[in-house]
């Protein structure tokens, strides 16, 4: 993302701000809630003594486990193992629930699995660490990140790709390194994890590869939105399809993700944003990330959306984008993109086994670019901090995300509120509602 493309915003009357100097320059960053410096403090406090009381041991605390498909969770007492060599036992502080939540806790065949512990989006304290873990140490503050990156691998070396191949990305219901559980109820029966991260508990196991040290200064709710859904919206704009300054693109399907790569978009400097949706006042919320044109999906009569979109565009959008996850959506987007240089972008996920079809002479002669973006294209430990930089210099949004916030006690309010669209993220807090907001 070029920062001279970048507009800056204004100071949000909801948050409040200190100044830290740096290398001489005074910089202006957001003020943390107090419980995240308690939190940081105790276990400051923790790690500088030889080794504190829960180091090496089980722990006993609450989790929302999902029991059965469809069903609501359940918050119930469970035993957290200690951290394994290459892991890291964390105290979550606060995590955000995504659709991909909602998504396994419905489904009813692979990959769910049950009974399990969802969650991924979060925000963390390191409880203690296992061996050979030296990137962090106990109270630190870390948000886990759904895709791994070991550092080591020819992937995780190239600048071509943010695949890794040490540790492939799989929605897997154990831990990467021995495939066990770190997780049993209080029957010793094992629970299953979830994308590595499991965060719906107040206590969880990560590897060190899906982990990344932030400054404590960086607010909890904000900071953990960028495990999976803000970054990789905004990744897919930035990295993926490299969005020029000028350029115009169209995003179908106005969610979250689709609002992230809006704002990607924006701050790439993207002259004309269009976003397709059935619901008409995801315009005015999209407005707030740069989105300039609005494409009523279900009022194009018997004319399909990308004839509307190559219409108002004089020949396609530069960049076209899935959010929805819909085979047939896919093909309308690629329709959309201009010939000879349009890239179709999907960031959606379909139901297994969904299938697409492309005419072999279209694809031929259109000289179109359909791709997937897993995680926006992003580097989790490279790109992730530049991210959180651009949020603390006001350039990147985050706050205007965070629709709801409720105590972990009402996690299943947050699945309602999610499922009937009626909020972008909901921050779930641990242990006490935040003051930040």
């Amino acid at each position: 993302m070029p920062d001279d493309t970048s507009p800056r915003l204004a100071e949000s009357s909801s948050s409040h701000y200190v100044t830290s100097k740096s290398g001489g320059t005074t910089h202006l960053l957001p003020k943390p809630p107090l419980l995240v410096l308690q939190l940081t403090m105790e276990d400051n406090n923790q790690a500088s003594s030889p080794a504190s009381a829960t180091e090496g041991k089980p722990i006993q605390c609450k989790a929302a486990v999902v029991r059965k498909a469809g069903e609501p969770l359940v918050i119930e007492e469970i035993t957290v193992a200690p951290p394994m060599p290459g892991e890291v036992r964390i105290r979550v502080i606060c995590t955000s629930l995504c659709h991909s939540d909602i998504t396994l806790r419905n489904l009813q065949d692979f990959p769910a699995i049950f009974p399990r512990i969802l969650g991924h989006e979060a925000t963390g304290v390191v409880e203690s660490v296992g061996k050979d873990v030296t990137e962090v140490t106990k109270g630190d503050v870390v948000i886990p990140v759904i895709l791994p990156e070991c550092g080591e691998c020819i992937d995780c070396k190239s600048t071509k790709s943010n695949r890794c191949t040490i540790f492939p990305f799989k929605v897997s219901p154990w831990m990467p390194r021995d495939g066990t559980s770190r997780f049993t109820d209080k029957n010793g029966e094992i629970i299953y994890h979830f994308l590595f991260i499991s965060s719906f508990s107040e206590y969880t196991v990560v590897d060190i590869a899906n982990i990344i040290k932030i400054d404590p200064e960086i607010p909890p709710d904000r900071a953990c939105l960028l495990g999976c859904g803000v970054s990789t919206g905004v990744g897919a704009a930035w990295r993926t399809a490299g969005v020029e300054p000028g350029s115009t693109i169209a995003i179908f399907g106005l969610g979250s993700i689709g609002l992230a790569v809006a704002e990607g978009a924006r701050l790439c400097g993207a002259t004309r944003i269009i976003g397709v949706d059935f619901y008409p006042e995801k315009f005015e919320i999209g407005k707030k990330f740069g989105v300039t044109d609005f494409v009523h999906a279900g009022e194009c009569g018997d004319k399909p959306v990308s004839q509307f979109i190559i219409e108002m565009t004089g020949g396609g959008a530069d960049y076209c984008f899935e959010c929805v996850g819909t085979a047939s959506v896919v093909l309308e987007a690629y329709a959309s993109c201009r010939k000879g240089w349009g890239k179709t972008i999907v960031l959606g996920v379909d139901k297994p086994g969904a299938m697409i079809s492309l005419s072999s002479h279209e694809v031929l002669h259109d000289g179109k670019s359909l791709m997937g973006s897993l995680f926006g294209g992003l580097k989790p430990k490279s790109h992730v901090p530049i991210l959180l930089k651009r949020y603390v210099d006001k350039e990147l949004q985050l706050d205007e995300f965070v629709t709801h916030e409720v105590e972990f006690k009402d996690i299943n309010k947050a699945f309602d509120l999610l499922s009937t669209g009626k909020c972008l993220r909901c921050v779930i807090w641990m242990h006490k509602m935040s003051t930040h907001c």
